[in-house]
């Protein structure tokens, strides 16, 4: 290591002495190591590090050295004089073997002196003492040499191991501050984003506020050390005025107590990246060699810091690496699906499959559930949005994508139960929604010409043709349509579209086309008539007429994007058993469809039976016992079953103003037997039969049913 003196740093101030003395510390005298030490007067064959005055390999005891000494010259070797001076030098080697302190060195003089022995043996026993005092302070710097030497071996040796950045920074200043013997031994570190140096390790600091010290570039002794990539000392870092001294700064040096400090550049090349520091709770002189120690250790830290930061980047550029693998293999992956769908999907349409098949093969290349929805199974704003953009949106942890032709809406494929969605895979389930949509137009080209021949038997029911019911019922099972279940007829019309011209026409054709498939899927039959559409349905099980007429017209309007309007017949039974009963059933379904759009309720849907009293005016006078049988007709039929009395108990109450106690003496019966007959009409017509309208509808089928029964004699 290199002893020359560093600019700042003063040099150690040579003491005068009286007579000639082994060199001693700047802070106090020379103290001898204890008895034992390793190259520190020892016993002999101890051995020390080559390079100071020996060969390679060879051993140097404290005999040696004084003979060495001797021979030099250092101490006469004739006659008396050298028999005194072999003497003079026995009580030495014994001191040096024992490896005594410096004072013991001066006894055996004392000795000479008090016993009164001849001044030339006095005098050897000067020189020898002189001696092997230079023999001690040589020995002494060459243990010191060792340990040093020792201290970078080994911490040199840490750098090679895998050990971790703050362990190998802590064993160098650990090692710094004992091999120096100072009291606090620290390391900073550079920040260029904030653009000072603030502590990393401390040992032997008791200050928490020193801990945490940041210190600007020229700010106190470390940050003048970081600006200039210098070392500098003092041995009174308050009285030095080369320093900035800051608040924040000093007062973390007082409450540590620090007085003299030594700091070092950690060098990256030409760059600083911290500083290392020794210092004392004393005035103390750093030497050049303590500085040149400190310099080393110095530099390993930078050596370990550069190598823990190319690890650092060399784990972060593997760990991209692997992360860029990972993404190809899933990439790869994707892909390779991707083009197993695209062959399927391709292979499905070939051969005619179905929308299933394409909804399985979907849900094996992206292991998840996929289906075809209709469009009322599908959330409206998502479907639309995904009609809209024409990509398949996320709605919570499904993903939705249209399934659209010619700006009409087919339905929708919907993937269950992934939130997140590859963009491929996106584009996949987008692929299969669009062979979707090519099988539901080939399938509808297909259907057109079943759907012309529904249509064609709707007409013959209309138009009330002379046929044979056998052949009506085996034309509609061809069809997949029964005859002898019961129907409602709906009449059908847009009502946004001007009329005339191509607008109309599409418009016309839109709702055509979703009526006819509305009708295929219900086992049904759909025609164009009057500018409208006509449809022919069953009547599901427990529904209502007015229930499918709401239903038919949601799903019209949803399917083409307008208001549809939807009139509905009373429900129709065997409809092959009258040639006039389908198209009867029409006209009432298109006056129901003519008060709608009166009423101003377009896009909605309703029958005969929802107007009340009014629906009996619009379905003519063959819907009188239709009429009175969806009014009353559970309360007559209960007294037909029963011989009971309802009616007339009912007729009675209304008659009396709806006071059962008139009613009672009417009937001449107990008023318990009236409330016991109300009670059981309610049952049967339900609990709001003496709402205000309801009543109003009950008393006109009463007076209807009473005037249409024959009179009793």
């Amino acid at each position: 290591m290199s002893h020359d003196h560093p600019q700042g740093v003063p040099l150690p101030t040579a003491r005068p002495s009286a007579e000639p003395t082994a060199p001693r510390p700047a802070d106090g005298p020379a103290v001898a190591p204890p008895a034992g030490r390793p190259g520190a007067g020892g016993p002999p064959g101890t051995q020390v590090t080559p390079g100071a005055g020996t060969t390679p390999g060879s051993q140097t005891t404290p005999g040696a050295g004084a003979a060495t000494a001797a021979a030099s010259g250092a101490i006469p070797a004739s006659g008396g004089a050298a028999e005194a001076a072999t003497g003079a030098e026995t009580p030495y080697l014994e001191l040096l073997a024992r490896g005594a302190s410096a004072d013991a060195y001066d006894r055996p003089v004392l000795v000479a002196r008090a016993e009164g022995r001849p001044a030339a043996e006095v005098a050897a026993l000067r020189r020898a003492r002189d001696l092997a005092l230079r023999v001690r302070s040589e020995l002494e710097g060459r243990r010191r040499r060792e340990e040093e030497l020792s201290a970078l071996f080994a911490t040199a040796h840490d750098l090679a191991g895998p050990r971790d950045l703050d362990a190998v920074l802590r064993a160098i200043v650990q090692r710094a501050r004992s091999l120096l013997g100072t009291d606090v031994a620290y390391l900073s570190l550079n920040d260029p984003g904030r653009g000072d140096t603030y502590m990393r390790v401390t040992e032997g600091s008791v200050a928490a506020r020193f801990q945490q010290l940041r210190l600007g570039m020229g700010e106190g002794l470390g940050g003048l050390v970081a600006q200039t990539a210098r070392p500098y000392v003092t041995q009174d870092y308050f009285k030095d005025e080369r320093f900035l001294h800051t608040g924040t700064i000093d007062a973390g040096v007082h409450d540590e107590g620090l007085v003299a400090i030594l700091g070092v550049p950690l060098m990256l090349g030409d760059h600083v990246i911290g500083v290392l520091f020794a210092a004392d709770r004393r005035a103390r002189v750093f030497e050049r060699g303590q500085i040149a120690l400190l310099s080393s250790f110095a530099a390993l830290a930078a050596a370990a810091i550069d190598t823990a930061n190319l690890l650092a980047e060399t784990r972060s550029a593997v760990a991209g690496l692997e992360r860029a693998n990972e993404i190809i293999r899933d990439r790869s992956a994707v892909i390779e699906r991707a083009s197993e769908v695209h062959d399927r999907l391709a292979e499905l349409v070939l051969r005619g499959g179905q929308v299933h098949d394409v909804a399985a093969a979907v849900s094996e290349v992206l292991d998840g559930s996929v289906s075809f929805a209709d469009i009322t199974a599908v959330p409206a704003e998502a479907l639309e949005a995904s009609r809209a953009g024409g990509h398949a949106v996320p709605h919570g942890d499904d993903w939705i994508a249209a399934v659209t032709a010619s700006g009409e809406l087919l339905g929708a494929l919907v993937l269950r139960g992934h939130p997140v969605l590859d963009p491929v895979d996106q584009r996949t389930l987008e692929r299969a929604a669009m062979v979707t949509s090519l099988l539901l137009l080939a399938r509808r080209s297909a259907a057109e010409a079943e759907q012309r021949v529904r249509g064609e038997l709707l007409d013959d029911l209309l138009d009330a043709r002379d046929h044979d019911p056998r052949l009506l019922r085996m034309r509609a099972a061809r069809l997949h349509a029964d005859l002898d279940v019961t129907h409602v007829v709906l009449a059908a019309r847009l009502d946004a579209t001007a009329p005339g011209g191509d607008a109309e026409a599409e418009a016309r054709r839109r709702l055509w086309s979703a009526a006819s498939h509305l009708a295929s899927t219900r086992h049904g039959l759909a025609a164009a008539r009057d500018g409208g559409t006509v449809l022919l349905l069953p009547l599901p099980a427990g529904g209502s007429a007015t229930d499918l007429a709401r239903d038919v017209a949601r799903r019209l309007s949803t399917a083409v994007h307008d208001a549809v309007t939807v009139g509905a017949s009373a429900p129709q039974e065997v409809l092959s058993s009258g040639p006039d009963q389908v198209a009867v059933a029409y006209q009432e379904a298109r006056r129901c469809l003519d008060a709608l759009r009166l009423l101003g309720r377009a896009g909605d849907g309703a029958a005969a039976e929802d107007f009340g009293f009014v629906g009996l005016l619009l379905a003519g006078d063959r819907d009188i016992s239709g009429f009175v049988g969806r009014t009353i007709g559970e309360v007559v039929a209960y007294d037909e079953r029963r011989g009971t009395d309802l009616v007339r108990t009912l007729d009675a109450y209304f008659a009396c103003g709806m006071s059962p106690a008139r009613t009672k003496d009417a009937l001449h019966v107990h008023v318990n037997t009236v409330a016991q007959r109300l009670e059981r009409v309610g049952r049967l017509l339900g609990e709001d039969w003496q709402r205000p309208d309801r009543a109003l509808e009950i008393q006109l089928a009463l007076r209807l049913q009473r005037l249409a029964s024959p009179p009793r004699g």
